[in-house]
């Protein structure tokens, strides 16, 4: 019997190495067989369970990849990568099964009044104190953040904005080298107790896709939404995490989307295109937001194509904005180039490509075109239409706390860049800031 233990451990083994060889050399099918035969051998083998993982990772067979790491969890829950990486199978799980929902299904919710309208106020960048490093929250613990613009945000059927970085007490960021000093990397931790001041001040949804939601890690992430959830704020960011709220009977999808596999993938056309199908099958309005672009002051324009920071492909943000409408969405909201951008119409949609810095505390740059935001009015009817719209114009004072611009800054700015940006398509932006296709 010992020896044809050993035997075994021994194939094993031998079938493990030719797995990891067809790993290596990208022949994935051929790795599944060989790491198969290994697991039938030695059920509880590791180093098996961890590469077949991988095998299916590659395939996107996603509930295999959960099936085969929670076997491993179970066995030893602190198996390198597995707590990194076992969440985000089971994100990318969850995604996939929402994109099987059948295109044929009947509704979910009753037929919406196609006279119905709904007033959307949207915000960019947020991100009202930091603990880490300290020194960056705000005065009063942070009461009064929106105490100048809240009846404005208030004034809406919905109101969304994006949520830079997490609301959460404690975890760790592997973002800053170890020994940096404090402030020299961007990463940023929100105390909990913030999230009510996001629903007093009258916010619906908010994004969690963007580069700064996984500064603290994954729990930490986790307990951003948990603390959302209960706060009676929606919210969308990882993979399958889709925003659904009803407004004057109509069933409203929000999907954010940013350029990290860590969330829905602003590169990735083809299942954005999926996912605004899916959602727009028992919805009547699909709203999209990215966090994409290059960043600052050189970042006014939206170009042609690709666009590039430090090194980071940020996306084709004209081609993304199409895509999604072309699937279903009926207005798509940027953010993330901390600038304001251009807005144009598509299809009778509307595509805002930056509202920029709205309320970022601390931490963030204020200095010229970064300290101006917008909030930005549309509203739609029941088949998605943009039928009107306006610009509430806001700026940053003291070291980030949002007020009504009264010089009116940024309907300049959005007026000169939606021309110059898209001709006759660009958005009209009258004095008081009122919209026309």
């Amino acid at each position: 019997m010992i020896l044809q233990f050993l035997s075994s451990i021994s194939f094993a083994n031998a079938d493990l190495e030719q797995g990891k060889t067809a790993l290596q050399n990208k022949n994935y099918e051929q790795a599944q067989e060989a790491l198969n035969l290994c697991l039938s051998k030695e059920p509880n083998n590791e180093d098996c369970l961890w590469e077949i993982g991988w095998a299916y990772w590659m395939m996107s067979q996603w509930d295999l990849v959960v099936k085969n790491w929670n076997s491993l969890e179970s066995l030893n829950p602190n198996h390198t990568g597995l707590k990194e990486y076992l969440p985000q199978a089971q994100d990318n799980l969850n995604l996939q099964e929402l994109l099987k929902k059948s295109r044929n299904s009947a509704p979910k919710t009753y037929a919406s009044d196609l006279n119905a309208t709904v007033k959307i106020r949207a915000v960019g960048d947020m991100m009202i104190g930091t603990d880490f490093p300290s020194g960056y929250l705000p005065p009063d613990g942070g009461k009064e953040m929106f105490s100048s613009v809240s009846s404005e945000l208030k004034n809406a059927d919905l109101t969304f904005g994006n949520l830079e970085g997490p609301l959460c007490d404690n975890g760790k960021t592997t973002k800053c080298k170890p020994g940096a000093p404090a402030g020299s990397c961007y990463a940023f931790r929100t105390p909990s107790s913030y999230t009510q001041y996001y629903k007093d001040a009258g916010f619906d949804v908010l994004s969690t896709a963007n580069n700064h939601s996984g500064d603290f890690g994954q729990v930490c992430r986790m307990e951003t939404e948990k603390h959302l959830d209960e706060a009676g704020i929606a919210h969308s960011g990882r993979p399958g995490d889709v925003a659904s709220v009803e407004v004057n009977g109509l069933k409203i999808g929000i999907i954010g989307f940013h350029t990290n596999p860590s969330c829905h993938h602003v590169n990735d056309h083809d299942t954005a295109a999926q996912l605004v199908k899916a959602l727009d099958v028992d919805h009547d309005l699909v709203l999209v937001s990215f966090h994409g672009g290059a960043e600052g002051t050189k970042a006014l324009h939206v170009p042609n194509g690709r666009e590039t920071f430090y090194g980071e492909d940020r996306g084709d943000l004209r081609s993304f904005a199409r895509v999604v409408i072309d699937a279903g969405a009926d207005a798509v909201i940027g953010h993330g180039p901390h600038v304001l951008r251009g807005m144009e119409i598509y299809k009778d949609r509307l595509i805002a490509y930056s509202l920029g810095n709205f309320a970022t505390y601390g931490r963030f740059s204020l200095s010229g075109q970064k300290g101006i935001g917008v909030i930005l009015e549309l509203n739609l009817n029941a088949q998605g239409e943009f039928l009107s719209g306006s610009l509430i114009p806001t700026k940053q004072i003291k070291r980030g706390i949002p007020v009504i611009d009264d010089e009116k800054q940024a309907l300049d700015v959005i007026r000169m860049l939606s021309t110059e940006d898209f001709g006759e398509k660009g958005i009209k932006v009258a004095q008081d800031g009122t919209l026309s296709p």
